[in-house]
C-alpha cells in the first residue's frame, strides 16, 4: 500500500466524487479509478457506495479513513522532523493536554522552552484523558498532561505541582451557587452530566457510595464547551474539576467544590517504548528538572 494511494483515498473520500477528486489531485478519472479499486482489493473490502453522481464511505471506508488520517499525520511528523536545520535544535513537539489547572502551566513552560530553543515549534491538541493517550499509544503526540491516575505500566511520567478539585458547574443564579461547598449526598439526588471517562464515572460513583445506574445522569461529556450551555439552559448540574471550568471564564456559570473534598493530581506522561526527536527529549528533560527545582 503506497502512501500516494492513501492520499487518494482521502482525497475521495474528503470530496464525495471521483471527478472532483481527480480534477484535485491531477490525474485522470480511469487512473484514478483503478487506484481505488486496486487499493479495495488489497484490503479485501468496498470502501465506497458509487452513487451516479455522489459517492459515500461504507462502514469499512469510515474506519479506514480514520486509519489513513493518522497514517498521513504520523509521516508528515516524521517526515518535518527529519528535515529541520541540522545545525541547532529545532523540530516540532506534539502535547495532549486536558482542560485544567496544568493549562496555564504549559503555557508558561512553553514560553520558557521557546526562549532557550526558538526554532522549536508546538502542535497543541486539547483533549480528554482517554484521547489523550490512545494518541500517546499510536505515537501521534509525544508527550500528555493528565490528571491521575495512569497506568505506570505503559508510561514514564512526571508528577507535577498542580491538584484539581472536583465539584459542580451550575448556573450563577442556581440557589446550591451560594454555598461555600455542597455535600456528595446532596448531588445524587440532581440531574448531573459526567466526564464520558469510565474511570472517573466508576470514581465517582464510589464517592457517593451509589452505582451508576442510581444517579440520575442527563447525559456525558469529554470537554465542557459545549456541557456548559447544557446548564446554562438548566438541564443539569455539571461534574467537572475545577481548572476546567475556570479557563473558560464563564459569566452565567459558577463553580462549587465538594464536601468533603475530592482531589485529583497531574502527571506529564509519555509512552516508554517512544524515541523522541532531540526537542522532545530536551523538553522532557527540561519539565523534569523544573519539578525538582
Amino acid at each position: 500500500m503506497e502512501l500516494r494511494v492513501i492520499n487518494y483515498y482521502l482525497t475521495v473520500a474528503r470530496e464525495g466524487s471521483i471527478t472532483k477528486a481527480a480534477e484535485a489531485l491531477h490525474v485522470s478519472q480511469p487512473n484514478l479509478s483503478r487506484q481505488l479499486k486496486q487499493l479495495e482489493d488489497e484490503l479485501g473490502v468496498t470502501l465506497f457506495n458509487r452513487g451516479n453522481k455522489k459517492i459515500t464511505l461504507t462502514n469499512e471506508g469510515i474506519l479506514f479513513q480514520q486509519r489513513a488520517n493518522e497514517i498521513v499525520s504520523l509521516v508528515n511528523k516524521a517526515t518535518h522532523e527529519f528535515t529541520q536545520q541540522k545545525n541547532s535544535i529545532g523540530g516540532t513537539v506534539s502535547i495532549g493536554c486536558v482542560e485544567s489547572t496544568a493549562s496555564p502551566m504549559l503555557s508558561k513552560v512553553l514560553r520558557e522552552f521557546s526562549a532557550r530553543y526558538p526554532l522549536v515549534r508546538y502542535d497543541l491538541y486539547s483533549a480528554d484523558g482517554d484521547d489523550i493517550r490512545e494518541k500517546l499509544d499510536k505515537g501521534i503526540i509525544d508527550i500528555g498532561v493528565l490528571l491521575e491516575p495512569i497506568e505506570t505500566a505503559k508510561y514514564n511520567y512526571i508528577h507535577l505541582p498542580y491538584v484539581e478539585r472536583w465539584g459542580l458547574a451550575m448556573r450563577r443564579d442556581d440557589p446550591l451557587a451560594q454555598r461555600e461547598a455542597i455535600g456528595l449526598q446532596e448531588v445524587s439526588s440532581l440531574p448531573l452530566i459526567l466526564p464520558r471517562r469510565m474511570i472517573v464515572r466508576n470514581e465517582v460513583s464510589s464517592w457517593f457510595g451509589f452505582s451508576e445506574e442510581q444517579l440520575q445522569i442527563f447525559a456525558t461529556h469529554n470537554l465542557l464547551t459545549n456541557a456548559l450551555l447544557l446548564v446554562e439552559e438548566k438541564l443539569g448540574y455539571i461534574i467537572c474539576v475545577e481548572g476546567a471550568h475556570e479557563i473558560r471564564g464563564s459569566k452565567n456559570t459558577c463553580f462549587i467544590p465538594f464536601s468533603p473534598e475530592r482531589t485529583t493530581g497531574h502527571v506529564c506522561a509519555w509512552k516508554k517504548t517512544q524515541i523522541f526527536n532531540p526537542a522532545t527529549q530536551l523538553l522532557i528533560q527540561y519539565v523534569k528538572d523544573n519539578e525538582k527545582a
